[in-house]
């Protein structure tokens, strides 16, 4: 039992019996602090007994130990250099000079994120210039298991997703135009902004949340359980065998995924102006057959690899940065996504600026 008693005559103490966690519960503490302690009578201490005794009974600051064992003086210098350590206070900066601070931190992260992406990206352009000569194999059966998940497994949500936006596009398309008296440029307007824009970029973004943030997480978990430096140690290429693949199966995807947006959004659009404005389906179709060019469905599905590649580069870098954790694992696919529609977005940006600038 953990005891502790005044020696008479001295503003000192000696500790007597087991000074452990379960034995402290019991001790009568003594009146008063002292500033030597003994402990030729102790039997045994671990770090609460130590914490108790110099937090409450002795002076942290000028303490004597004497008659201790090496083990339990060790214990106590352990306790009160490292636990009782005076805390160095925090400066007062000024709120200036935070926000400096955080926008300088944020600049350098984007920049190394930027470096860290054109990295990557020579690593799977060198990858599939060596696939493409054969001098690699190219993993068929993965692909094709990658395609089915994010090609046809997406197909319903895109062709939804895609109809309600025409249906939406048409109706406020209707409203401003009939105030022109040209309600009936709704087709074109439907045509040309899925053509262009709408099929491509709804497409991405949905691979985007779906897929992108799915192989952030597959990749980022085989890196937490080591697969990851097993498929390196038995002398196999990460990227060849995991990135490739889903790589491939989004350039593949998502110009489908685009083809059936630009379809399903043009027909949810049909539909509006059938029942709410009346036009008629002949009169939509050759409307759509005489003012819709095949330049527009160009730009269209010509921005559909690009943006599967920037997919494909954000959720499977993400997903090897995993460090080990699952919180790192869950911050990789959230930053996973969001690099991916910044990316699309931004890049669906400069494609306007570049057609533009050829006249398509």
């Amino acid at each position: 039992m953990a005891e502790v008693e005044d020696i008479p005559g001295q503003a000192a103490l000696r500790l007597t019996g087991r000074w452990t966690l379960p034995e402290l519960t019991k001790l009568a503490p003594p009146h008063g602090m002292a500033q030597r302690v003994d402990g030729s009578d102790l039997e045994t201490m671990d770090s609460a007994g130590a914490l108790l005794l110099l937090t409450r009974y002795a002076r942290a600051e000028q303490v004597e130990f004497q008659n201790f064992k090496p083990e339990a003086q060790a214990l106590l210098e352990l306790v009160q250099s490292h636990i009782l350590a005076p805390t160095t206070p925090v400066p007062n900066v000024p709120a200036w000079r935070q926000l400096l601070e955080r926008i300088g931190g944020a600049t350098i992260t984007a920049y190394r994120e930027a470096l860290g992406l054109v990295a990557f990206t020579g690593q799977l352009l060198e990858t599939l210039f060596w696939i493409l000569i054969r001098k690699r194999r190219l993993r068929m059966t993965a692909t094709v298991f990658h395609l089915e998940q994010a090609g046809l497994d997406a197909l319903p949500i895109v062709a939804l997703l895609s109809f309600m936006v025409g249906s939406v596009i048409a109706f406020l398309g209707a409203n401003l135009l009939a105030d022109f008296g040209a309600a009936v440029l709704t087709v074109e307007l439907v045509a040309f902004s899925f053509l262009r824009e709408f099929g491509v970029l709804l497409a991405a973004i949905l691979l985007a949340g779906r897929s992108g943030s799915a192989f952030a997480a597959q990749i980022g978990m085989m890196k937490a359980n080591e697969e990851i430096d097993a498929i390196r140690a038995l002398g196999m290429d990460p990227i060849e065998l995991l990135v490739m693949p889903r790589m491939l199966a989004l350039l593949i995807a998502l110009p489908l995924l685009t083809l059936v947006g630009m379809v399903t959004g043009i027909l949810g659009g049909a539909l509006v102006c059938t029942f709410a404005l009346d036009i008629s389906p002949s009169l939509f179709i050759t409307r759509l057959h005489d003012a819709t060019e095949f330049r527009h469905f160009f730009v269209g599905m010509s921005k559909a690899p690009v943006f599967a590649f920037l997919i494909a580069l954000t959720g499977c870098r993400q997903g090897l940065n995993v460090s080990g954790s699952a919180e790192s694992v869950g911050r990789s696919t959230t930053t996973a996504v969001v690099q991916a529609i910044f990316l699309v977005i931004m890049f669906d940006a400069l494609f306007a600026l570049m057609f533009r600038e050829l006249a398509l």
